[in-house]
Parts: C-alpha cells; sequence; structure tokens
C-alpha cells in the first residue's frame, strides 16, 4: 500500500514529466482504464456464474435421466411423475423389499 509521501512523490514526479496542462486528461484516462477495468471483472464474474449455472442444470438432468432409468427398471410407472415422485416410489419399493 502507498502512503502518503509516496504518492505525493509520484504525483510531483508525474507533474514534472507532464506539465499541469496534461494533468486533467491523463486523470480522465487513468478513470476510463480503471472503469473498463471493473467492467472486464464484472464480464468475467458474470461469466463464471454463467458457467456454475450449466454445470448444475446439467448436473440435474443427468441425475433425473439416473434415476428415471432407475424407476423404469424397478418397474415404476414413470409417466406424468416428478422426479421427486419417482424417488419416493424407489424409497418405498427398497423399503418394501427390505422388510420381506
Amino acid at each position: 500500500m502507498l502512503g502518503t509521501p509516496e504518492l505525493i512523490l509520484i504525483l510531483v514526479v508525474v507533474l514534472l514529466l507532464f506539465g499541469p496542462d496534461k494533468l486533467p486528461e491523463l486523470a480522465r484516462s487513468l478513470g476510463k482504464s480503471v472503469k473498463e477495468f471493473k467492467n472486464a471483472q464484472m464480464e468475467v464474474i458474470s461469466g463464471t456464474n454463467n458457467l456454475k449455472e450449466i454445470q448444475t442444470k446439467e448436473h440435474q438432468e443427468g441425475r433425473d435421466k439416473k434415476i428415471h432409468k432407475l424407476a423404469t427398471e424397478m418397474g415404476i410407472d414413470t409417466k406424468d411423475k416428478t422426479i421427486e415422485q419417482l424417488v419416493e416410489k424407489i424409497r418405498a419399493k427398497v423399503v418394501s423389499q427390505d422388510k420381506r
């Protein structure tokens, strides 16, 4: 982290190098650069979140297919049933088989 003396030294050097007429222009350019950098960061974060959403959706779809396949293999009617209903039917069937 830069302290006050370092910042003052940097400002003096910039003032000597570019002159007082160029300082507002440099400040605007610096501000625009910082804004573009922050926008790019937000795009990366947004892209990462979208990727996670896609991966989660794909994982859920894969899980749903496996549950549907398992229910079918167990002889459970899968027509017009939600995944939650199928899971309950599978559990009930497993419990009834364990009691035998």
